[in-house]
């Protein structure tokens, strides 16, 4: 293109023109088909072997506030999400968590079944839970989710 240009046998709006045509072109091509579509990260869970030292490290340093709390976990305020740490042997992380838009955890759970990512849904719960390629555990929820 910049060569017609530059020969004179293109205008510069005609230039103009196909450079924006090929921008939304490779775009729009960009964007493949998705099984849900992520909004955000809800929250982080960690593992961590004293909830209350956490909890403390979290709250001197990040300034974040307690949403709720009990013996084996604790849920820190971080803007509209939150962090989540849940007292384990060995620290590392627990899980993630992606807000989706439509969130229903009947369709949720047959579509990773249709994907073949073999889903877990505790009995009676609302969470959905699956491995990511490594083996790291994905949440899927609602954008609204709250602990």
């Amino acid at each position: 293109m910049l060569e017609h240009y530059e020969s004179g046998r293109i205008n510069r709006r005609q230039l103009i023109q196909s450079l924006a045509a090929a921008a939304v072109g490779t775009r729009a091509s960009a964007a493949p088909e998705s099984t849900f579509r992520g909004v955000e990260v809800n929250h982080v869970a960690l593992r961590v072997t004293d909830v209350g030292r956490s909890r403390d490290f979290y709250q001197k340093h990040l300034g974040m506030p307690v949403v709720q709390e009990s013996s084996s976990s604790c849920f820190l305020g971080l803007g509209k999400n939150f962090l989540a740490l849940f007292k384990g042997q060995s620290p590392g992380m627990d899980h993630y968590c992606i807000a989706i838009e439509n969130y229903e955890v009947k369709r949720v759970t047959e579509e990773l079944q249709r994907q073949g990512l073999n889903p877990d849904q505790p009995s009676g719960s609302s969470r959905v839970y699956f491995p990511d390629p490594d083996g790291l555990v994905v949440q899927l929820s609602a954008v609204d989710h709250q602990p």
